[in-house]
């Protein structure tokens, strides 16, 4: 969503949001921060840890959790930690420990990667939860 502050945006994203949870539908939303604009994927980052958190806080989705972690460590093997890098709650439902994550920044090809790996994650959750997913940046 696109637009000048103070357009509605935000307010837009939240109704349509509404529309796709009653649909038995994920929604995932990030907004882009000025004071991130160095790091890569940062609204999406933002989406996605924001989804993992939900995750860990509720109790009652701990099977989802642990089946979201089955699958991402299926689909994604050892490239799982290049998100966790990079979305903190995911390393927590991988049960990796972010000190512990190799930073290898010096790949000329690492933005390919993520942005190959993010869609992968957007694969899972929807196939995980047969759902469709719907993303508000």
């Amino acid at each position: 969503i696109y637009g000048q502050s103070g357009t509605g945006k935000s307010l837009l994203a939240h109704e349509f949001g509404k529309h796709v949870l009653s649909h038995g539908g994920v929604l995932l939303s990030g907004k882009f921060d000025q004071l991130e604009q160095g790091k890569p994927f940062s609204a999406l980052a933002s989406a996605f840890n924001q989804y993992c958190g939900i995750l860990l806080q509720n109790c009652e989705l701990a099977p989802s959790k642990q089946k979201l972690a089955h699958q991402i460590n299926h689909v994604l093997g050892r490239e799982a930690h290049h998100l966790a890098k990079l979305i903190p709650n995911l390393a927590t439902i991988l049960g990796m420990e972010l000190n512990s994550i190799i930073h290898d920044e010096g790949c000329s090809n690492a933005q390919n990667r993520l942005q190959y790996l993010l869609c992968r994650f957007v694969e899972v959750i929807s196939s995980t939860f047969a759902a469709p997913v719907t993303l508000c940046l």
